[in-house]
């Protein structure tokens, strides 16, 4: 694939994660199956903490939205000041995060559980985030050359720095200078865009967004923002029209750089 160009006035990148930076199968096949294999221990072992109690809570108050907006799910009524019998308590919570992760639903509650199981499960060693063999030798060049860079995904700011906090090249956080996730916007509208760059302080055209999802690459091109989308294995494919339509990157070394040899 032919080398992108990055022209001089962009010197700003903002990177997508899943499908960028890291493989879509270590959120599949890692992150995902550990919250599913571990929830129940994780509860039980936390229970009585008060992160744990708060995690629930927003559970509870989820739960309560989801019946009074008649969503179909499993019976939910967890509660651990109310609740006597603390191992039917807990089977609750576990039936409800297993059925919000198995319809995808990205609620706060969710998040923020899974977030702090994450945590445990990096600082501990037992997950150690993964990352593509290209892009730390690239971003360490990037940043040489006076880029700035920024994370924006899905996936809370405290799970994006786990990832690179605790990853298979190291702790990495150094090399960002900032993250952005959904909290500022969804990824597929183009005002999510224009709040970042007016958070990070320069023109939406002087940023450059790398991601895999051509709808997110849609959004930001209309609020002004430069776009290549990567390329990798695993990654949804593409259609004649976007792959004519975008700059495509198979590696990070294929964006060439203002200043870059």
């Amino acid at each position: 694939m032919a080398k992108v160009a990055v022209p001089g006035n962009y010197n700003v990148l903002l990177l997508d994660i899943e499908g960028t930076t890291t493989p879509i199968t270590f959120v599949k096949d890692v992150l995902f199956p550990y919250i599913k294999e571990n929830i129940q221990e994780y509860l039980s072992a936390h229970w009585e903490e008060d992160e744990c109690k708060e995690d629930v809570h927003l559970l509870k108050k989820q739960a309560d939205d989801d019946s009074k907006h008649h969503r179909s799910g499993p019976v939910h009524s967890f509660n651990q000041t109310v609740h006597t019998d603390e191992e039917k308590a807990i089977q609750e919570v576990v039936d409800n995060v297993l059925w919000q992760m198995a319809e995808d639903r990205k609620t706060t509650a969710l998040k923020q559980l899974q977030g702090h199981m994450w945590r445990a499960a990096y600082t501990s060693g037992k997950i150690k985030g993964e990352v593509y063999e290209d892009v730390v030798p690239a971003i360490r060049k990037w940043r040489r050359l006076g880029m700035k860079l920024y994370i924006y995904s899905s996936g809370s700011v405290e799970a994006q720095k786990l990832l690179f906090g605790y990853s298979t090249e190291g702790n990495v956080l150094e090399l960002f200078d900032g993250h952005f996730d959904t909290s500022i916007g969804a990824k597929v509208e183009s005002s999510s865009y224009q709040r970042i760059a007016e958070s990070i302080g320069c023109p939406a055209d002087n940023i450059t967004f790398l991601t895999d999802v051509t709808r997110e690459a849609k959004a930001a091109e209309k609020a002004g923002v430069k776009v290549a989308v990567v390329v990798r294995p695993g990654n949804a494919e593409l259609t004649e029209e976007e792959k004519s339509h975008y700059k495509l990157i198979t590696s990070f070394n294929e964006l060439v750089l203002p200043g870059s040899a």
